[in-house]
């Protein structure tokens, strides 16, 4: 998915990007697309340097004068960069993309900062690889851009950086900085402590064991690749909020292991069983409130399991098979079995188009497990 160059951009002015890894990288390669003059910053030249030839922007001079400076910083220095740089372009709007906001904006008035020119920003994006690399001029297109301006922001300076996240692809998002610190434990921060603490049983797993892996496990895991040290500086600035939301998790937690040691010993247990399946419902249920695709309201697909040999093309003549049956393709997941030469292709459309398209692939010669 590209952004349309062809439409005028929102926002005018240099924008300087002050940190050229992914998310700082990725808005430069965006705007750039919208013809937006950017200037890169960067505490690693080599970093800045690699952003520019990425496409990003180009590098940062001292005749510079930004009309906006969207900082990218590190979570652990981040204040004291957005204080400098309010600092350093009295008349420029300085935006971030941290992911926690409260203690930042609390930093920030003590250090007696402008916060009439500061506006807050977290683009609910990213990707497991990081540096300019993996940046992409899409990363943020569709995806939430939280806009949490503090009660000094001047409202012209919300309005340049509600632009500047259209401009990104992004869907602004108003939300007071602790409503917003509450929210992100919730739904990333607590999420990247189990995926990790569950990927990390994996560690002492018998070889054998960890070779029956099935895209459930993928699943629950993906994320469990990130950064280490950025978790550790995203998690110790949202400590309360996150502790809170692990806090649930660890009551419901005991329950579950108690219900389960309980059937270890009676495996008539009176009420064990209730347990777990309440947990699991309870998870269905919270599960089924995700915005669905382009935010809309929850769908809940049907899944239709296709065997795909494992040699180049398969996977692009599936694609076009399931086009020429006429049916969308909301999602697609590929699990390879161990030491197979096929894989399982899981192809999510709507209910009503799974027995269609489960007809036609059998009919172009593809193996469609009932």
């Amino acid at each position: 998915m590209t952004l349309d160059a062809s439409a005028p951009a929102g926002t005018s002015g240099t924008v300087r990007v002050v940190g050229s890894g992914l998310l700082g990288a990725s808005a430069g390669l965006a705007l750039r697309a919208r013809g937006v003059d950017v200037v890169l910053e960067d505490t690693s030249p080599t970093a800045a340097a690699l952003a520019r030839d990425m496409g990003a922007g180009r590098l940062a001079s001292p005749d510079d004068d930004p009309a906006v400076v969207l900082v990218a910083a590190p979570p652990d220095v981040v204040a004291g960069v957005v204080a400098d740089e309010l600092a350093a372009h009295p008349r420029a709007v300085v935006t971030d993309v941290a992911s926690v906001k409260g203690g930042l904006l609390t930093e920030l008035r003590a250090r007696g900062a402008d916060l009439t020119r500061y506006v807050g920003g977290h683009p609910m994006a990213g990707r497991e690889r990081s540096g300019a690399v993996a940046a992409r001029s899409d990363l943020f297109a569709g995806r939430p851009w939280v806009v949490a301006a503090g009660p000094d922001a001047a409202p012209e300076a919300v309005t340049v950086v509600r632009r500047l996240a259209l401009d990104c692809g992004g869907v602004p998002v108003d939300m007071p900085a602790d409503e917003h610190d509450e929210a992100v434990a919730v739904v990333s921060h607590a999420p990247q402590v189990a995926a990790s603490l569950v990927a990390a049983r994996l560690r002492d797993a018998p070889e054998r064991a960890v070779g029956l892996a099935g895209q459930g496990l993928r699943d629950v895991t993906r994320i469990a690749g990130s950064d280490p040290v950025l978790w550790a500086q995203i998690l110790a600035a949202n400590a309360g909020p996150v502790a809170s939301v692990l806090e649930q998790v660890r009551d419901d937690l005991e329950e579950v292991v108690a219900a389960l040691r309980s059937l270890e010993v009676d495996p008539t247990a009176a009420g064990a069983r209730g347990r777990l399946a309440r947990a699991v419902a309870d998870g269905r249920a919270g599960r089924e409130r995700i915005p669905g695709k382009h935010g809309s309201a929850p769908v809940v697909y049907a899944t239709v399991v296709v065997v795909v040999p494992d040699r180049p093309g398969e996977l692009a003549r599936l694609l076009a098979d399931v086009g020429s049956a006429g049916v969308n393709l909301e999602d697609l997941r590929l699990e390879h079995s161990e030491g197979q030469p096929v894989a399982l292709a899981s192809v999510d459309v709507v209910p009503a188009a799974a027995e269609p398209l489960e007809a036609a692939l059998r009919e172009r010669g593809w193996t469609v497990p009932r």
